[in-house]
């Protein structure tokens, strides 16, 4: 095993031939993840985080009294269990030091540069890439591995501007005392508005929580075990719908009798809200349920029901929207939150450009990292034998962007450990492909160079 100061020499710290070097945008989960299989797989890499401690999320952006939603095991890297002492839902400081005692077990703190933002990401014409960073430096490299995250880009409605008492958005919600004594309405039926509407229940002097939609809740444990465990990995989806249904019956009952709408999706077509804590509040009458907001009028909110009530705070637990502000626009097209990825991380103009984590997990994504970085750092080697990119590979092979945002953790393990499995396969395709990679290269490489701010191009996946 390498010294950290080694480790720093080979692999970032001190390391000025940058175009032999993958950048590694972020050092959150996925990462760290992406870091320790480059160093595995001999990859050169450089390692940059915007902020001053790895972890991402669970370090600088979430509330003190937050608990992961997915359980222990369906949260931790498969090749680095948490510590058995942890409980099934390990609180924000018990994440905070799994991955910082993840990232000093594999020597990969020496090569993380601490608070350096990259503001510019850039295609070069010899297939290398500009990256600037937000002290005024710069760097050529040879790939970039994106790994900034989703929950960092604030959505909010349209309407709050209008409201004249305080707004808060669930990413910068610290503590319960930001609401205490206060009339507060809570937006959003996700996992962190499930979280936001209890805090308010707990301690605000009114707690209201409006839902635009119906949404399927589900139990943070079945039969003593956390409820996402339960899922079987080689049931069809039907038969998990059917099951957990079943189950939500007999341990909620009716959604319609806690005064919420019932869903109008298919179970697992959205984001799965994983919570029990929000059925006690409303059975006790410390939290009411509110329809969608339908006008403002200074502090007063009026509702699709025709109800109204005045508010101190409204608390947006209203997502993020998926963003790469250093990318040249268009360069990642997303439709509908959907990125446009080949093989789940690829574009088919670029050589060694890694979209990670673009997509969101139905239930935990601990299990999904390690073999997505293990694909990442074999394709970085396999992108060096063949003279196309492999997004373009995989889109002549019949590969196509996903339409959903939304992947199941057990069928994307078995694609992404195929991927590797494949490489020799690939490898031969490259080559059957080469003569037409080579009609087409003039062409693709001069649109790659043209600035992508037309809607057509955009568009163009």
């Amino acid at each position: 095993m390498w010294s950290d100061r080694e480790v720093g020499r080979r692999y970032g710290a001190g390391v000025s031939a940058t175009e032999d070097q993958h950048l590694i945008i972020g050092a959150g989960p996925l990462g760290l993840a992406v870091a320790k299989a480059l160093k595995e797989q001999r990859v050169p890499y450089r390692h940059v985080e915007a902020t001053d401690h790895v972890g991402g999320n669970w370090a600088h952006g979430v509330y003190e009294t937050a608990h992961i939603i997915s359980s222990r095991k369906t949260t931790q890297y498969p090749d680095f269990p948490m510590p058995e002492s942890y409980p099934d839902f390990p609180s924000g400081a018990q994440m905070r030091a799994y991955y910082e005692d993840f990232t000093d077990a594999h020597a990969l703190r020496a090569a993380i540069e601490f608070e350096r933002a990259v503001t510019s990401v850039r295609p070069r014409s010899d297939e290398l890439w500009d990256v600037d960073f937000g002290d005024g430096t710069s760097a050529v490299h040879k790939g970039v591995v994106v790994c900034n995250g989703h929950h960092w880009a604030k959505r909010f409605p349209p309407w709050v501007a209008q409201f004249e008492g305080e707004v808060l958005h669930s990413k910068d919600y610290k503590r319960p005392a930001q609401l205490e004594g206060k009339r507060v309405l809570v937006l959003g039926g996700g996992n962190s508005g499930c979280d936001l509407a209890s805090e308010a229940a707990r301690v605000s002097s009114s707690a209201d929580w409006s839902l635009r939609r119906g949404y399927w809740f589900m139990p943070k444990t079945l039969f003593g075990v956390p409820s996402i465990e339960l899922m079987n990995p080689y049931a069809p989806m039907w038969l998990q719908r059917l099951v957990m249904r079943l189950l939500i019956r007999l341990s909620i009952g009716k959604y319609a009798d806690y005064g919420l709408p019932h869903p109008t999706h298919r179970m697992f077509d959205a984001h799965p809200t994983i919570n029990s804590e929000v059925f006690h509040y409303l059975q006790h009458g410390r939290l009411r349920p509110r329809p969608d907001v339908v006008s403002i009028d200074g502090s007063t909110i009026a509702f699709t029901d025709g109800a109204s009530a005045e508010y101190d705070a409204v608390v947006c637990a209203t997502g993020y929207d998926l963003a790469f502000p250093f990318l040249p626009e268009g360069l990642v097209p997303v439709d509908d939150k959907v990125a446009q990825l080949y093989g789940g991380m690829l574009r088919p103009d670029y050589r060694h450009l890694y979209i990670f984590g673009a997509y969101q997990v139905r239930y935990g994504i601990g299990p999904v990292i390690r073999p997505g970085a293990l694909a990442i750092a074999h394709l970085a080697k396999l992108q060096d034998e063949l003279p196309m990119p492999l997004g373009w590979l995989l889109k002549e092979m019949g590969s196509k962007p996903p339409t959903s945002h939304l992947i199941g953790p057990f069928e994307t393990i078995r694609a992404l450990e195929r991927v590797v499995k494949w490489v020799p396969a690939l490898r031969r395709m490259g080559k059957r492909y080469s003569s037409r990679w080579t009609a087409q290269e003039r062409e693709v490489a001069a649109r790659r160079l043209q600035p992508l701010t037309n809607a057509d191009e955009v568009t163009t996946v």
